[in-house]
């Protein structure tokens, strides 16, 4: 273990933790928990603001209200939105997982973002707990804290505080890869679960990432159990194969039964059903084009088509793949490295020799490596796709610092101190910048605004909206509840007259509203919608 001259109390502190690896791993998640909670609340509570962000919480929703699936409303047409399926049945497009952890914080703590929270702390417990089968103790317990205090995807930002993070795909990318380091040193059924649930958690979050980083892990495994290490075929079973058939038996079941409840089709993912239904842009490079579909709303045509296909389109030429993943991965390095990055260009050279000669350094180098590939092929970017490999970027990074301090234990050590003050004092001035910004414009707090005073009085609602040239197809105001004859307040596409008063005359014993809507920083004002021309 390299040595650290830390202060005699902290240093006795510290391995005090260390010593019980579960409690350091408690102790990590409970303060990732915390500081998630305080980081939200001197903010303010997130508003949904991203079109995903309400797939998720229709998810969570319909979750909590004991269902995996709604029934089609008979007048679907007006709800149609992005990122949520209509026909054949109600329901978000998701994987369920990161909608299991909304409605769990709606239950439990009243509201979906403790869900979040929890799938932070989550996140950081399971960091720690990968680290501790690759490194010491005590350095583990320093990753598990850098994960919390990451000013990118630690507890301040959208990890923490929205409804579309990262954080459960990551939790499931460590307990596979610490699952894995385990098994491939000493077969325990245990190690076998937890790597077991990382799948089921990558499975249910991001499905085609995780597949990815599950291929290099599996084959590393595989080589590992049928080399001259191989345990024996008694122990093989029992503590490998039987744990992970069994997971994978209840997870395949669970997903079949889920996407059947859903589409009317175990083996067909609501995602893919949505795509067949809306998409006009591939999700991969390999595949070509679908046909255009028919779109009742220009709002859902504009995004699809002028958003998702010219993305598609240049991706697939040599220069737009070259351009589009080049900038892709440097955003990655940019935003995973963030000031941790210094802890691996002050150890380059020593790093690098590392991760050749060592043999769990190819092994971790061989897996991103891989990773970064799978990754060039999808059409889309955004920093919680590469979620699954965060615990992979942490064990670079304290590695980095151990190799730092190995050379130079004076310069060492002050970076050690240097990098987590850097990141805490990156995180301060973005909570306070965000705090001191009062956008109260925003179509997010707008939309709120409305629905809270909406809420506050004993009128049911139907607002239609309607959309101007100059509105953002990423701005859209037009998401419902899973109950939708139920809700207080209910949003609708406005169509033409006649489809018009045919949704009046459903909701007759509603307030009706009209909403227009042309530049989205605009103060907007419900106006009571006209139905005169309806009777």
């Amino acid at each position: 273990m390299l040595k650290t001259p830390m202060n005699a109390k902290f240093m006795r502190l510290i391995e005090a933790i260390t010593a019980r690896r579960g409690l350091s791993v408690l102790i990590v998640g409970l303060l990732a928990f915390a500081a998630s909670a305080a980081m939200g609340f001197l903010r303010g509570i997130a508003q949904p603001q991203i079109p995903d962000e309400y797939g998720y919480l229709l998810a969570a929703d319909t979750f909590a209200h004991g269902r995996l699936t709604n029934p089609s409303h008979p007048m679907w047409v007006h709800f149609e939105t992005l990122h949520v399926l209509q026909q054949p049945s109600y329901m978000s497009k998701y994987m369920p997982a990161q909608g299991i952890v909304l409605m769990l914080g709606k239950v439990v703590g009243g509201h979906p973002i403790v869900g979040v929270w929890l799938s932070m702390a989550l996140m950081c417990g399971a960091i720690c707990w990968m680290l501790q089968g690759w490194l010491p103790a005590r350095w583990a317990l320093l990753g598990g804290i850098f994960a919390m205090i990451h000013p990118n995807i630690g507890v301040s930002d959208y990890w923490a505080q929205s409804y579309w993070g990262g954080a459960l795909a990551a939790a499931g990318g460590a307990l596979l890869l610490g699952g894995l380091r385990r098994l491939m040193d000493e077969p325990r059924a245990g190690y076998a679960v937890a790597a077991g649930l990382g799948l089921t958690l990558l499975a249910n979050s991001r499905p085609y990432e995780g597949l990815v980083l599950s291929i290099p892990v599996g084959l590393g495994l595989l080589i590992r159990l049928i080399g001259k290490y191989r345990p024996p075929a008694r122990v093989l079973i029992r503590s490998i194969l039987l744990p992970f058939g069994l997971i994978g038996v209840v997870t395949v079941s669970a997903m079949a039964y889920y996407n059947y409840r859903i589409t009317g089709n175990a083996a067909q993912l609501p995602y893919l059903i949505h795509s067949q239904q809306y998409a006009v842009g591939p999700i991969f490079l390999w595949q070509t084009l679908p046909p255009k579909p028919v779109y009742r709303h220009k709002l859902i045509e504009d995004f699809h088509s002028q958003f998702e296909l010219p993305a598609y389109l240049e991706k697939r030429t040599l220069a737009g793949f070259i351009e589009k993943n080049f900038l892709a991965f440097t955003h990655h390095v940019f935003l995973f490295g963030s000031v941790f990055a210094i802890a691996l260009l002050g150890s380059a050279k020593q790093f690098t020799s590392w991760a050749w000669n060592d043999y769990w350094g190819r092994f971790a180098l061989l897996i991103y490596g891989f990773f970064i590939i799978g990754m060039l092929m999808e059409t889309y970017y955004y920093i919680h796709y590469w979620a699954p490999i965060t615990a992979l970027i942490y064990l670079f990074i304290i590695q980095g610092l151990r190799l730092w301090q190995a050379r130079n234990s004076r310069a060492g050590q002050f970076f050690l101190m240097a990098i987590p003050c850097l990141a805490l004092a990156i995180m301060a001035t973005t909570t306070y910048l965000l705090a001191e910004t009062n956008d109260e414009f925003s179509f997010a707090r707008q939309r709120a605004r409305l629905l809270q005073r909406l809420g506050e009085n004993q009128d049911r609602n139907l607002i239609l909206v309607q959309y101007g040239p100059h509105h953002s197809y990423f701005n859209e105001w037009v998401y419902n509840e899973a109950d939708i004859d139920g809700s207080k307040v209910v949003w609708a596409r406005a169509m033409d007259a006649q489809e018009d008063c045919k949704l009046v005359a459903y909701f007759k014993d509603r307030k009706a509203w009209s909403l227009a809507i042309d530049y989205d920083e605009s103060p907007v004002r419900l106006e009571p919608l006209p139905t005169e021309s309806c009777r």
